[in-house]
């Protein structure tokens, strides 16, 4: 095979990955920025019915200011995405069923975030991560005792010169915040990469587990003879996978309580350096969350490993061995007797069996038996068609419908009030009786959360509704008023952005 031709084979293997194969749909945007919008590090688990809720109201919105999105539902949408490897459904703590990003998915969003975000790609920061830590593999990696001491006493050497430079009154220099933002950035770019590398460790364990509860069940050997096997794989559980490897190696340092603390204090150290004032606040409170981040991957991990062993330690003890004995032993009897049968029996030889068995001493005996009428399928339905009533109207079943947003905005934009500015309740008691249904509220209240109104609203004011059967109610709603802008905001998407 020549270079180029092992090169593509590569590459396709690359894209046939579900990370890749996320990047590359079509709806991509869409599927990343509902990821991005549904989870965060906060969140990461969201329960199954609260996240096709929240994917429908996402394809309404998009669809109002009129984006093109998928024509599916937000059920079909997660299960789409589930049976592509970016969603992953499991039974939380309280029984219900949940979603979480896979491995592919964090991986996926985390490349999207590297490239929106502006990042210097080197930096004095991120060439001094890499030498030290090639400075550390290489003095582990060399066997020779002297050159490791050499190492060490330079080390010693110049952190003592330092020191004593220090202690003599010598300048302390501080970095400057073009430095610091450096480090900051090239510190969260690694940082960033954590949940990923933990959510990659789970699927690794539940993937073995199933596999181990598969073969457990379909074994066909006595329990005695494979149970040392599967306690040995079980021990072995971490070791069996390069994921499960690089966590167990890491995990000796994640379970130092006073490294987490010191990695905690050197944070907040970090962030009273006058750099830090350029942060948001949400960046610094992500930047600060970076402990409980190792903490929760680390909780996560060991929780489905733990899920492992449980499932296998139910296994074992609910296995009725006593029960596989006597089966056991009533089988070889049978072959036992079979065998000595055979030595006398010809080929057309038939086994002469009571057709009513012995007396068995039992301590209870079912008293009804079976009994076929039981079983009989039940009468055949009576056609009470010419009986149904008249089914409804489309003007019934428009009136008991959702809002209509477009009739609505087409109402703000035309009412004419008294004053500059336009009122919502006042637009909404100036409609006609069929269009002041109690539902035409919420409708008024999203298009008002369109052109960002609702925010000013402090007062209230009443909005006199009219059911579908003639009945009035009034409400309370917060008072809403429209400027100029905003009522033509509202023309716009009814009508485009030429109209005047």
């Amino acid at each position: 095979m020549s270079e180029i031709a092992g090169e593509l084979a590569r590459v396709r293997e690359a894209f046939d990955k579900p990370t890749l194969r996320l990047l590359d749909r079509k709806w991509a945007p869409f599927v990343l920025a509902v990821f991005k919008s549904a989870f965060s590090r906060d969140r990461r688990s969201v329960q199954a019915d609260r996240l096709h809720s929240q994917v429908d109201a996402y394809l309404a919105d998009l669809r109002s200011v009129g984006s093109e999105v998928p024509g599916k539902n937000g059920r079909a949408l997660c299960v789409q995405w589930m049976n592509d490897l970016w969603l992953y459904r499991e039974t939380g703590e309280n029984g219900e069923e949940q979603y979480s990003l896979s491995s592919h998915a964090l991986e996926a969003l985390l490349l999207v975030d590297s490239l929106s975000r502006d990042r210097a790609l080197i930096s004095e920061s991120r060439l001094t991560t890499i030498v030290d830590s090639v400075r550390h593999r290489a003095t582990q990696a060399n066997p020779d005792r002297e050159a490791r001491i050499l190492r060490l006493d330079q080390e010693i050497a110049e952190r003592t010169a330092e020191r004593d430079r220090l202690q003599d009154g010598g300048e302390i220099v501080t970095a400057t915040d073009e430095q610091m933002h450096e480090g900051y950035a090239n510190l969260v770019d690694l940082i960033t990469q954590l949940p990923s590398d933990f959510k990659r460790v789970e699927e690794s364990v539940a993937a073995m587990h199933r596999q181990i509860v598969s073969d457990f069940r379909g074994e066909e050997r006595p329990i005695g003879e494979v149970l040392d096997e599967y306690l040995a794989k079980t021990d072995a559980l971490m070791s069996a996978t390069a994921e499960g490897r690089a966590f167990e190696g890491a995990f000796a340092l994640l379970r130092n309580d006073a490294l987490l603390q010191d990695v905690k204090n050197d944070l907040e150290s970090i962030l009273d350096h006058p750099f830090a004032t350029r942060l948001t606040t949400a960046e610094r409170r992500t930047f600060l969350g970076t402990v409980g981040l190792i903490r929760k991957g680390i909780d996560d991990v060991l929780t489905q490993r733990n899920g492992l062993t449980t499932t296998l330690r139910e296994h074992i003890v609910n296995h009725d061995v006593v029960k596989d004995r006597e089966l056991e032993r009533l089988l070889r009897e049978i072959n036992k007797e079979l065998a000595v049968w055979m030595e006398t029996a010809g080929p057309r030889s038939t086994v002469t069996a009571e057709l009513m068995p012995g007396v068995l001493d039992v301590e209870h005996l079912r008293e009804r038996f079976y009994d076929p009428l039981n079983h009989r399928p039940p009468p055949d339905l009576e056609d009470v068609s010419e009986y149904a009533p008249e089914p409804p109207s489309l003007d019934e079943m428009r009136r008991q419908g959702g809002p209509m947003l477009e009739r609505m905005r087409d109402a703000l934009v035309t009412f004419r009030g008294t004053g500059d500015t336009v009122s919502v309740g006042a637009a909404f008691n100036d409609l006609e009786p069929a269009l002041r249904r109690p539902v035409e509220i919420l409708g008024m209240l999203q298009i008002a959360t369109q052109v960002d109104a609702l925010s000013r609203a402090h007062q209230l004011e009443s909005f006199e509704t009219v059911r579908p059967d003639g009945s009035r109610r009034t409400f309370s709603v917060p008072r809403i008023i429209l400027n100029d802008d905003e009522t033509a905001a509202l023309a716009a998407l009814n009508y485009g952005t030429d109209h005047d």
